[in-house]
C-alpha cells in the first residue's frame, strides 16, 4: 500500500505509514519506559511516575516540535544549515568546559532549570548542513578530493562529542559516510575511506584505558565488576523466554539491573515481552527504515532524498548498537533506545528529525 499523496491540494499529505508507525513507537515507548523506570521513580523520587512524568512532558515538546517542522517547506532549511553545523560545533566545546557531569559523563548543558545533550542536537544538524553541501557539489561528488571535503567538517564534531560519548560519534560518522555513499557515483573509493575510519577508531580507542578496559569486560564480563550490568541484562533477556514474564512483571528492573531505562531498557523488554514483543518492536523500527528508504527514493530534489537517508542511517546505526550492546554482540558504548529508552533530549530531537522526513514526504508528487 502506498502512502504518498500529492500535495498540490495544500493540504498536509504526510507519509500515513510513518506517521502511524512514530505513534505507535512514541505511545509504546512511553508504556514500556514507565513499566522499566518505575520501581527506580519510586525508591529515589518517591515517585513511580517520576521518570514517566519527564518523559512524557520532554515528548509533547518534541511532537509539537515534529509537526511544526513538518508544516514547513524542507527547503527553507537550507539556508540555516550552516548555523546549525556552527552552533552544533559551539555546543559541544562549551560541554567541555561548562558541561554538567552525570554518572562520570560530561554531556549535558544546563539552561536554568533545564539541561539537554547538545550531541542530539548535533546529528540533525549534521544531516542537514551534509545535505546542504552535497547538494552544492553534485557535478564533482565523484572525486575523491570532494569526498574528503564533505567528510572533512564532520570530524571536529564527532571528535568533540567522542571525547565523553563515543557511540554518538560513531553515530555521527555512521550518518555522514551513509549520506556521501547514498550522493557518490562511485563506490571504490569507500574502501579508503573505512580503513581511514577504523585507524581514527584505532588510535581514539588507545587514546583512553577506560576504553580499551571496555574492551575486555566485553571479552569476559563475569571476571570485571563493570561487567556486572552486561551479565544482569543477558539474564533479563534470558529469563523472558519466548512470551516473557508480562507486563510489569521485570525482576531485574528491582535494582539488580542498574538504570534499566536507559540504555539497558531491551533487555527489560525482553524479559517482560519475550522475544515475540521484543521482535514486534524491532519490527515497527523495520518498517520505519523502509518508510524512510521509501521516501528518500521517491523525494522531490536531491537535497530532500539525503534528509530521509540521514534519518535513515540514524535510526538504523543507533537500533542496530543498541541491541548489539544489550546481547554483549558489541562492548557497552551507551546508546539508548530510539523512542524507548529515558531521554529528554533525545526524544526532542529525534521527533523534530521525525518532522523534517514528513515534511519531506509531504511534498512528494
Amino acid at each position: 500500500m502506498s502512502a504518498k499523496q500529492s500535495a498540490g491540494s495544500g493540504k498536509n499529505h504526510y507519509d500515513t505509514t510513518l506517521l502511524v508507525v512514530i505513534w505507535i513507537l512514541v505511545a509504546v515507548g512511553l508504556v514500556l519506559m514507565y513499566s522499566t523506570s518505575s520501581y527506580n521513580g519510586l525508591t529515589k523520587f518517591h515517585d513511580r511516575f517520576y521518570y514517566l512524568k519527564k518523559q512524557g512532558f520532554a515528548t509533547i515538546l518534541g511532537l509539537v516540535g515534529m509537526f511544526v517542522t513538518a508544516g514547513i517547506d524542507y527547503h527553507k532549511w537550507s539556508r540555516f544549515a550552516p548555523a546549525a553545523y556552527v552552533s552544533a560545533l559551539a555546543l559541544s566545546v562549551a560541554v567541555l568546559f561548562v558541561g554538567k557531569e552525570y554518572n562520570g559523563s560530561k554531556r549535558w548543558l544546563s539552561l536554568g532549570p533545564f539541561s539537554f545533550q547538545p550531541s542530539e542536537f548535533a546529528k540533525v544538524a549534521v544531516i542537514l548542513f551534509l545535505a546542504w553541501m552535497i547538494e552544492r557539489q553534485t557535478k564533482k561528488i565523484g572525486k575523491f578530493s570532494t569526498m574528503i571535503r564533505l567528510f572533512l567538517p564532520v570530524l571536529p564534531i564527532a571528535g568533540l562529542v567522542g571525547a565523553s560519548n563515543l557511540s554518538t560519534a560513531i553515530i555521527i560518522l555512521g550518518i555522514a559516510g551513509i549520506l556521501i555513499f547514498t550522493a557518490s557515483p562511485k563506490y571504490g573509493q569507500f574502501l579508503w575511506m573505512a580503513a581511514a575510519g577504523a585507524g581514527f577508531l584505532g588510535i581514539f580507542l588507545g587514546l583512553e584505558s577506560y576504553r580499551l578496559e571496555r574492551l575486555e569486560i566485553w571479552r569476559n564480563p563475569e571476571q570485571f565488576e563493570k561487567g556486572y550490568q552486561t551479565l544482569q541484562g543477558l539474564y533479563a533477556i534470558g529469563s523472558g523466554g519466548l512470551f516473557g514474564q508480562g507486563l510489569g512483571k521485570s525482576i531485574q528492573k528491582l535494582g539488580f539491573l542498574p538504570e534499566a531505562q536507559n540504555d539497558m531498557i531491551f533487555s527489560i523488554i525482553c524479559e517482560e515481552l519475550g522475544l515475540v514483543g521484543a521482535g514486534l518492536i524491532l519490527l515497527l523500527f523495520l518498517l520505519m527504515i523502509w518508510r524512510f528508504f521509501v521516501i528518500a527514493t521517491h523525494a522531490r530534489d536531491l537535497f530532500g532524498a539525503l534528509i530521509a537517508a540521514g534519518a535513515m542511517a540514524h535510526m538504523m546505526i543507533q537500533v542496530i548498537l543498541n541491541i548489539a550492546v544489550v546481547t554483549n554482540s558489541i562492548p557497552n558504548t551507551g546508546i539508548t533506545l530510539p523512542f524507548v529508552s529515558y531521554g529528554g533530549t533525545s526524544v526532542v530531537f529525534l521527533l523534530i528529525e521525525m518532522g523534517l522526513v514528513l515534511s519531506v514526504s509531504n511534498l512528494i508528487e
